[in-house]
């Protein structure tokens, strides 16, 4: 996975210092190989503590490592989590239901929202920056800043609702990160099964921060560094990586507590564009492109900055798709006040009938548009 990275920049130190370079192979990977691997690790691991025990049949272990509703792309499973469901499990009528429930969320979300906004998002982050207005940079970031939560954690949803329906329960992936008052909350909320993994198997190994507060702000450094490079093989990963583990550090050295004495509005505004702004590295495909975005984001734009208007790249679908992740990336609550003030049984019964029509409406339209359209890329494929 990183062999073609350090090989393109072992050549380019080469050419530097007029030395003989040589030709970069472009290698193809297998599919999935960032999660399989970190199942395998968490096997052996969890074997080596004695956390399990080791599994003896090796068509059960291939299939908890090659089982395919997360393969792609997650959530990753630890083999202890679902150890027992292995070898006995039982499907019932209410867990297939609610396996189909959360498929036609998840491919709602990647199909209807992700989608939608991805072409915005694409056409904008493929200009040249220079010719971009601030307003222009900030509508192309919102728009990937949705794309890429709503790609996930439908993807995350449709491997949830897949595997129930086969009797396995794999753990949320998800909690509406974007609704964090900190950058330490949001990486409890934002891909739960990574952020765990590497607390269990990196951070607590290294010494968590039992080994004082320097070596604390050691390992969140260390840990978010690779946590970037995980995601992919090239310097603006890292940097993301290390910008996330950087504010974790400072949220630790007091603003932390700060954070907590400011209204919940100001908190969640500053979260998010600590995360949009990371995005940016996420996105960029380079780090002179990522700061040259940074630049017009802050008004630093030249004189044709106005060539590429806001309007040219959304339409009236295109605003209602991301009003509406607007609004649900954020948890819902006035249903559920409104449910504690009607009659249960009540309640119930139009509840359950107007998630059934809605569902249907959901998964007629997510299948329209899979029918008529052809771009559908599944972001966390490439990582």
């Amino acid at each position: 996975k990183y062999a073609g990275w350090f090989a393109t920049d072992l050549d380019w130190v080469l050419g530097r210092l007029h030395a003989r370079t040589f030709h970069v192979p472009a290698l193809a990977l297998p599919l999935g190989i960032s999660f399989f691997t970190f199942h395998k690790i968490s096997y052996k691991v969890d074997v080596y503590r004695g956390v399990t025990a080791a599994q003896r049949n090796p068509a059960t272990l291939a299939l908890y490592i090659l089982f395919f509703p997360q393969l792609i792309a997650g959530p990753i499973v630890r083999y202890h989590e679902i150890s027992d469901q292995l070898g006995c499990r039982t499907v019932t009528g209410q867990d297939f239901a609610l396996g189909i429930r959360r498929i036609i969320i998840g491919m709602s979300k990647k199909v209807l929202i992700a989608n939608s906004v991805a072409l915005a998002a694409d056409h904008i982050f493929n200009l040249a920056t220079g010719a971009l207005g601030p307003a222009t940079c900030w509508l192309g970031l919102t728009c990937y800043t949705l794309q890429i939560y709503f790609d996930f954690s439908g993807y995350s949803d449709m491997a949830i609702g897949l595997a129930l329906l086969f009797g396995f329960r794999f753990p949320e992936n998800f909690d509406h990160p974007y609704a964090s008052s900190s950058v330490t909350e949001f990486w409890r909320r934002w891909h739960m099964s990574l952020s765990r993994w590497f607390r269990d198997y990196l951070y607590v190994p290294l010494g968590g921060n039992r080994l004082g507060r320097r070596r604390t702000y050691l390992n969140l450094l260390i840990i978010f560094t690779l946590c970037g490079l995980w995601h992919g093989a090239s310097w603006e990963f890292l940097v993301w990586g290390l910008f996330h583990g950087l504010f974790l550090v400072i949220e630790r050295l007091g603003f932390g507590s700060y954070l907590l004495r400011l209204p919940s509005l100001v908190r969640r505004s500053y979260t998010l564009l600590v995360v949009m702004v990371g995005w940016v590295f996420f996105r960029a495909g380079s780090l002179a492109r990522a700061f040259a975005w940074l630049r017009s984001m802050a008004g630093h734009v030249g004189p044709q900055a106005s060539e590429y208007p806001p309007g040219l790249y959304v339409d009236r679908w295109v605003l209602t798709m991301m009003a509406i992740g607007i609004v649900v990336s954020f948890p819902l609550r006035t249903l559920v006040a409104r449910r504690a003030t009607l009659p249960g049984a009540s309640f119930a019964a139009t509840f359950h009938f107007a998630s059934a029509i809605g569902l249907a409406v959901l998964f007629s339209l997510s299948l329209t548009f899979i029918a008529a359209g052809t771009y559908s890329p599944f972001l966390y494929f490439r990582f």
